[in-house]
């Protein structure tokens, strides 16, 4: 096998995506979330207007509310004092007894001498009240529904964007990232930038709103104690910024520990049965630690940080609510403002800090859903696979190859290959062999366009790779490697992969070809049996022939086999090999050979040593030379011949 793409550098990626990670930029991934739902500009105009009326109508309630304490208090005033005095009558007595203070207070409020509470006029006052706080609860209703379809359809626009960017990334870009960070960011990271907008913009918007209502009703209550409310909005928001900029790094750090937690699970869950075997448990299990315990680190400052922003707004909010009712209870005992105007105005004072709270207290949501966006927006910033130039009409395929003086590096520091040069006619069977780190899985990558060549070029049919798309020349090639992968579905669904569209009479041959039928028939569900996403209810050596089963059925013009038989028993290799010869006829073959008792009649063998073609020919040709082939069919035939 080649080395792994990346080499030494690979090692010095972190998860966050790049050594070390990278800095949040709030304003730009703000001002890109903000570009995300531009396409639901009329659904967000509507709730902007269901919001509007949402808050008139529950700013009014408090209001409308005060004109009932009036009512209810004016009654109770005018039943204490004595029938028949009109209410000049009855100001001027208290002056003359020496309440000066009482006086002036009801001078100002509407009594009748002797009079009780006006029940009619407090009913309807309390009726419309009521009717107030119904339109607006279904008005924010219904704009709590729009704005979670504003959020939903802009995360499904994202995600279906994340999974074309999938298809699009080259292979390198998988190689120099964990698996479980990649997952992370797609779905984790998308889950809570949804959790984010869904909660966090129907929220702001409706606060600000509220603010806006709440400040103009005041301001027409009481221009003074409106004055001594906006003083809390300064305070609030520099409090606010303060706290959030020591947060929101924590929060940037929490989402890269959990990518690089996933990585760890991923990881651990695959190997699960090597870890057990080697012992590897105790060690596995404090690498877990030592990062989850740095994600407790991160998260734990993030929350507590994000937390006390609240705690802290509500203790402005109670000095705001003291300043009010002091000043408010004088002016009221001085006649220059009614019980109403002051009640409702406590009323507006906790409407109007609610949503400056309810604003802090969505900081560390909107932190944690950036820090995620800033995720989601890198992956989708990373470098992508070159277009691919337009391409003429398909034309037939026969499988020659030619690699003419070919020249490729993961790492533009470190040689791999390097001018290699090769010709494989129509239907022959190529077989790379070499130790391991000499290029062959490498060599592999670029035929089937993995990766783009630095140097040289090749041809498919006598056409320049570069003048084909790379769906195109996939479309010539299929493959079975050392690892099968078969999908969570079931085996009918795994061989048609090869060849969607594919008949049942196709399906069933290609798995009689592969030596599949068989034993998919003793499944109890047969073709319709469901294989899991580990496949654990087949061996390996039926995941591998399954496997073959697709590439029979993909029908290619080239075929790469790496080590294709090496999970399979001696009897069933017997009939693999079988089977590959026939499939192998009037097709080009690539064969990675690790046995190379299996390669004997190949038509050409391919020696590779550091990234070069050291030797090339037939089997007796090559062991006749006494070279790199000799050296190492030898190894291996001393080895059995002499097992001590």
């Amino acid at each position: 096998m080649g080395p792994g793409p990346g080499g030494a550098w690979r090692g010095g990626m972190r998860p966050g995506g790049g050594p070390g990670g990278s800095a949040l930029d709030v304003r730009r991934s703000l001002g890109r979330l903000v570009g995300r739902l531009r396409p639901e500009g009329r659904p967000m105009l509507a709730a902007l207007v269901l919001g509007v009326a949402a808050v008139a109508a529950n700013v009014s309630g408090p209001y409308i509310l005060g004109r009932a304490t009036n009512v209810l208090f004016d009654g109770i005033v005018s039943r204490r004092l004595p029938r028949g005095l009109t209410r000049s009558q009855a100001v001027a007595l208290l002056r003359d007894h020496g309440e000066r203070q009482i006086a002036q207070m009801l001078s100002t409020m509407p009594l009748t001498p002797g009079v009780g509470v006006n029940l009619a006029r407090l009913g309807t006052t309390l009726a419309l009240a009521a009717v107030a706080y119904l339109v607006g609860s279904g008005l924010t209703y219904a704009q709590g529904y729009l704005m979670a379809g504003v959020a939903q359809r802009s995360m499904y626009r994202l995600r279906r964007d994340v999974e074309e960017k999938l298809a699009r990334l080259p292979l390198s870009y998988f190689d120099a990232h964990p698996h479980g960070d990649v997952l992370s960011r797609v779905t984790n990271d998308i889950d809570n930038l949804t959790t984010t907008i869904q909660q966090g913009l129907s929220q702001l918007l409706t606060s600000a709103l509220t603010i806006l209502g709440v400040l103009a009703m005041m301001l027409w209550i009481s221009p003074l104690l409106a004055a001594i409310s906006v003083v809390t909005i300064p305070v609030a928001f520099v409090l606010t910024i303060l706290i959030a900029r020591r947060s929101q790094a924590h929060f940037t750090a929490q989402w890269r520990q959990t990518g690089e937690l996933n990585g760890i699970v991923e990881e651990t869950h695959t190997g699960h049965s090597i870890v057990q075997v080697f012992g590897q448990r105790a060690a596995t299990s404090a690498r877990f630690d030592e990062v989850n315990g740095r994600l407790y680190r991160a998260s734990f400052r993030a929350q507590f940080l994000s937390g006390i922003i609240q705690p802290t707004m509500q203790f402005v909010s109670n000095l705001n609510y003291v300043g009010i009712a002091v000043i408010g209870g004088y002016r009221v005992a001085s006649g220059l403002l009614s019980l109403g105007d002051v009640t409702a105005f406590i009323q507006y004072t906790r409407q109007f800090t609610m949503p400056i709270t309810q604003i802090a207290g969505q900081m560390n949501t909107l932190q944690s859903g950036l820090a995620s966006a800033e995720r989601v927006f890198e992956f989708l910033d990373a470098p992508e696979e070159a277009t691919d130039a337009p391409a003429p009409p398909p034309e037939p395929g026969h499988g020659a190859l030619a690699l003419r003086a070919i020249s490729f590096r993961y790492d533009p520091e470190v040689p791999l290959i390097e001018d290699l040069s090769l010709e494989v006619a129509p239907g022959e069977t190529v077989a790379i062999v070499g130790p391991t780190g000499a290029g062959k899985t490498t060599l592999v990558n670029l035929l089937v366009r993995f990766y783009e060549i630095d140097g040289g070029q090749i041809l498919l049919d006598g056409r320049d790779y570069r003048d084909l798309t790379r769906d195109e020349v996939r479309g010539h090639f299929a493959m079975v490697l050392q690892e099968p992968w078969l999908f969570a579905g079931t085996v009918r669904e795994n061989i048609a992969y090869g060849r969607p569209g594919a008949t049942e009479e196709e399906i069933v041959a290609a798995a009689r070809a592969a030596h599949v039928d068989a034993f998919v028939r003793t499944m109890p569900e047969g073709y319709d049996t469901v294989l899991g996403d580990d496949s654990a209810n087949v061996s390996a050596g039926q995941r591998q022939l399954l496997t073959i089963a697709r590439a029979f059925l993909a029908d290619p013009d080239v075929l790469i086999l790496d080590e294709a038989t090496s999970s399979v028993d001696t009897r069933t290799e017997v009939l693999i090999q079988h089977a590959m010869a026939s499939l192998r006829e009037g097709r080009t073959s690539f064969v990675i050979a690790h046995r190379l008792s299996t390669i004997r009649d190949a038509h050409l063998i391919v020696v590779m040593e550091h990234g070069r073609v050291v030797e090339q020919g037939d089997h007796a040709t090559l062991l006749a030379a006494g070279g790199a082939y000799h050296r190492l069919y030898a190894s291996q035939f001393a080895g059995a011949a002499n097992p001590s």
